[in-house]
C-alpha cells in the first residue's frame, strides 16, 4: 500500500544551517537564483543538479527542501549513497511528496533491485505530478547504467552544472556566518580552517557549528590554537 507523507517513515531530518541565505553562489549566482524560483515554479520539471566533490550540492538540495517547506509544499530528501543501508522498497512512497530530492546519483547501489526501485520511483514521481532533483556528481550521461529505460529517462532530464566556490567564495561564508553567532574569526584562523576543511559548505558550516558550541562552553576566542584543539588538526 502506497504510503501518504504523514506516513513515512524514513523523512530526513532537514538541516537549518544549510539555506539558500549562506550559500555563497558566486559564479553560481544565476544557477542558486533559478534553484530558488523552482520549488514554487508551476512549471519547473524534474532537474539534475552537477557538479564536482565540494561544489555545494547537498547544502543546496537541503536548501531546496526548506524552500519548499517555506511554500507549504511537503519534501522529502535522500542521499542514495546511504541507500545501501536500506531495501530497495525504501522507496515506496516517495512519490506522495514534492520536491522528491535525491542526492549522489552516483552512489546508488549497483544492486539491480535498487535500479529498478529508483525507475519505478522515477515513473511514480511523474504519474502524480511530482517533480525530482537529483544531485550527482556526474551527469547521467556519463554513469553505467544496468536498466535501459532507467538510462534513457534519466539522461532526457536538463543538467544544470554546479562550479566548484573558490577560496574567497569559502572565507566569504565562513566569515558570515561565524559574524551571525557572533562570533570574532580573525584573519589568520580563517586561513588556518580553509587549509584543512572539507571543500562542501555544508561540512564547512558543520565545523563553525562545533567551533561555536565549544567557544561558549569554553568561554574561549577563536584563535588557531582552540580551533586545533576542538578540531583535533
Amino acid at each position: 500500500m502506497t504510503q501518504t507523507p504523514s506516513q513515512f517513515p524514513l523523512r530526513i531530518r532537514l538541516r537549518d544551517e544549510a539555506g539558500f541565505d549562506n550559500f555563497q553562489a558566486g559564479s553560481n549566482a544565476a544557477l542558486v537564483a533559478r534553484l530558488q524560483a523552482w520549488p514554487a515554479s508551476a512549471d519547473a520539471g524534474s532537474v539534475v543538479l552537477c557538479g564536482d566533490a565540494g561544489a555545494g550540492k547537498s547544502h543546496l538540495l537541503n536548501a531546496v527542501c526548506l524552500a519548499a517547506e517555506a511554500a507549504g509544499l511537503q519534501p522529502v530528501s535522500l542521499s542514495l549513497r546511504e541507500a545501501a543501508t536500506l531495501a530497495p522498497e525504501a522507496l515506496q512512497g516517495f512519490e506522495g511528496f514534492d520536491p522528491v530530492c535525491l542526492d549522489d546519483l552516483e552512489g546508488l547501489p549497483a544492486n539491480p533491485a535498487w535500479q529498478e526501485a529508483l525507475l519505478h520511483l522515477f515513473n511514480r514521481v511523474q504519474d502524480a505530478g511530482g517533480r525530482l532533483l537529483i544531485a550527482s556528481r556526474q551527469p547521467p550521461a556519463a554513469l553505467d547504467w544496468a536498466l535501459p529505460d532507467l538510462a534513457s529517462r534519466l539522461r532526457a532530464l536538463p543538467v544544470w552544472q554546479l562550479a566548484l566556490p573558490d577560496d574567497d567564495q569559502r572565507a566569504a561564508m565562513l566569515r558570515a556566518r561565524a559574524e551571525n553567532r557572533g562570533l570574532a574569526m580573525p584573519e589568520e584562523v580563517t586561513r588556518y580552517i580553509l587549509r584543512r576543511a572539507p571543500r562542501d559548505p555544508g561540512e564547512l558550516l558543520g565545523l563553525l557549528d562545533r567551533l561555536d558550541e565549544a567557544s561558549l562552553q569554553q568561554q574561549r576566542r577563536l584563535t588557531v590554537p582552540f580551533v586545533r584543539q576542538v578540531l583535533g588538526w
